[in-house]
């Protein structure tokens, strides 16, 4: 096992949540993903939604669809469905939808979050319905093939909003989008609008296409996080491997990666560590970069 791996081990056994060590076990362990779905159940409220700072930048018991999200990637990332946990959250995020009144869409978050620790980023936008995360949300439900009313609802709204020209926003909201249009089933009208997501890749907010750019960003490793990911050919192999030379390099003396943005103080930090740790691990070795045995 490579040094630089079996240290990326230790981090997550010291440091990460439960949730990134169950998912380290079934990625490269060969644990059942089931036991990723047995980590969510905490995590799920009685209406359905998942709450309880899941996602680590806000710290808040109420259910959130960014929280919803950060559960169904967990999932996807696993292989694993569990269709009642699944179709609990699709209730929740329809309520939310009726109530945005926004033909389909969910925002992020909800003015609730002000009453509990947050990321200083994390504020009004946050509550506006958008393709962030909609888009997402629809990607995640066909990837795991569990379809629900909503799920038509949040699609349409997503077509509209591409049909519309409108520009689609910062790094964030396009890879929303790419997840959308790569598993939604009119893979024809899909691949309409890749052309037009990367031609605005140079002036794309907070898309770092140069690995030595400074501060926070996304960068390509974010939209093809795998070697068989279908965006890696929106790249070159060049600029692959010049984000992979910077991600490899950025391993600390610990094990882990770091984050480069700031989360609230407490357990957020070493929270959000164990997730990048896991994503660098994930990418590094899928492209060839480590070797897991």
């Amino acid at each position: 096992m490579d040094d630089a791996f079996a240290a990326g081990d230790r981090f997550l056994l010291t440091h990460a949540r439960l949730l990134e060590k169950r998912l380290f076990a079934a990625s490269f362990l060969g644990q059942p993903p089931e036991s990723v779905a047995d980590a969510l159940r905490g995590y799920q409220n009685g209406d359905g939604g998942f709450g309880h700072a899941l996602e680590a930048d806000t710290r808040c018991p109420a259910s959130l669809p960014i929280y919803v999200e950060t559960a169904f990637q967990a999932l996807a990332t696993a292989g694993a469905v569990d269709r009642d946990m699944v179709l609990r959250a699709c209730d929740f995020l329809a309520r939310t939808a009726d109530q945005a009144a926004a033909g389909g869409a969910v925002p992020p978050a909800f003015p609730v979050i002000e009453s509990f620790p947050r990321a200083a980023h994390w504020t009004e936008w946050t509550y506006q319905p958008a393709l962030n995360p909609t888009a997402g949300l629809v990607g995640l439900l066909y990837q795991l093939g569990v379809d629900h009313p909503w799920r038509a609802a949040g699609e349409a709204y997503c077509w509209r909003q591409l049909d519309s020209g409108e520009p689609l926003g910062d790094a964030h909201s396009v890879k929303e989008v790419l997840h959308f249009l790569e598993h939604v089933p009119d893979t024809e009208r899909a691949d309409k609008h890749v052309a037009g997501i990367v031609a605005s890749f140079p002036e794309l907010p907070m898309f770092k296409l140069d690995p030595d750019a400074e501060g926070y960003g996304l960068t390509p490793l974010d939209y093809a996080p795998l070697a068989t990911s279908r965006w890696r050919d929106l790249f070159t192999q060049a600029q692959l491997d010049a984000h992979l030379d910077r991600l490899q390099d950025a391993q600390q003396a610990d094990g882990g990666w770091s984050i480069s943005w700031e989360p609230p103080p407490g357990a957020a930090v070493n929270e959000w560590r164990g997730v990048v740790t896991l994503q660098a691990l994930r990418t590094l070795t899928s492209y060839g970069r480590l070797t897991a045995s």
